[in-house]
């Protein structure tokens, strides 16, 4: 399996895969590559419908460059913990953010999601996220309101006064509420606009239409969140703990 960038070649053969339908993985197969590969490429250009061969190529060396002009500034790439391979992980980096971004995530509140979500302790700071993601303090800032809104992050005291942020194990299930709570009062407002333009009237059964459509989904996301969280409550085993070389070792209590 070859390595190193997509050549422009490549990204015209993407875009050809494209034009003619194919899935992620044909395309992969066809070049060779993983389908993670072609499914962040796409993704961060705009998307299968958008999506351009020459101007994701240019896009690419500008972030390159960009990457190269910022490298001064840190001390290389950060060590991994674990016996991670640095690549690696930078590219998966890569990947979680553009999957969130399609989701409908803006780009920075995307990348400090995913920043959190894969370090190990679950929580940066402010200023650790500045330095991690090479951002000013108000992109944090603006990032952190928005996932903070979304019940996507939560605030804790740190040390010396700093706040931390967090992404814990009950992140998801209070999105999940909170966007269930979102569509329920979408219900109220198609609800009330029901009785604004008449019962029986178009915009009247359109607004019902919408409304009873949105109660059975704002009612099996909160039940279906309230099952998932029940049974898999109990935390995993966690067999591996870290040496004081940043690798890891089975942990004496488990073999």
């Amino acid at each position: 399996m070859p390595g190193g960038r997509l050549t422009q070649q490549e990204r015209q053969q993407i875009a050809v895969g494209l034009a003619d339908g194919l899935a992620y993985a044909e395309i992969a197969r066809s070049l060779d590559r993983p389908t993670s590969t072609i499914t962040r490429e796409v993704i961060r250009n705009g998307g299968p419908t958008a999506y351009r061969a020459d101007l994701a190529h240019r896009a690419t060396e500008r972030r390159a460059q960009r990457r190269r002009q910022a490298a001064p500034r840190g001390s290389g790439a950060p060590e991994q913990a674990y016996g991670r391979d640095a690549e690696s992980v930078r590219e998966y980096e890569e990947l979680f953010t553009t999957v969130m971004m399609a989701s409908g995530m803006p780009t920075m509140m995307a990348r400090v999601m995913a920043c959190l979500t894969l370090t190990d302790s679950g929580s940066l700071t402010a200023s650790e996220l500045v330095q991690r993601l090479q951002v000013s303090p108000a992109s944090v800032s603006k990032a952190i309101t928005f996932l903070d809104s979304q019940g996507l992050v939560r605030r804790e005291q740190g040390e010396r006064r700093r706040e931390r942020y967090v992404v814990d194990d009950d992140v998801w299930y209070q999105s999940m509420m909170a966007s269930a709570r979102a569509i329920a009062h979408l219900v109220e407002t198609a609800q009330q606009g029901v009785r604004v333009f008449v019962p029986g009237t178009p915009v009247a059964i359109r607004l019902e239409s919408i409304a009873r459509f949105l109660d059975f989904v704002s009612e099996s996301t909160a039940r279906a969140a309230e099952q998932a969280r029940a049974i898999l409550s109990t935390r995993p085993d966690t067999s591996f703990d870290a040496t004081s070389d940043g690798t890891a070792e089975p942990h004496p209590d488990r073999g």
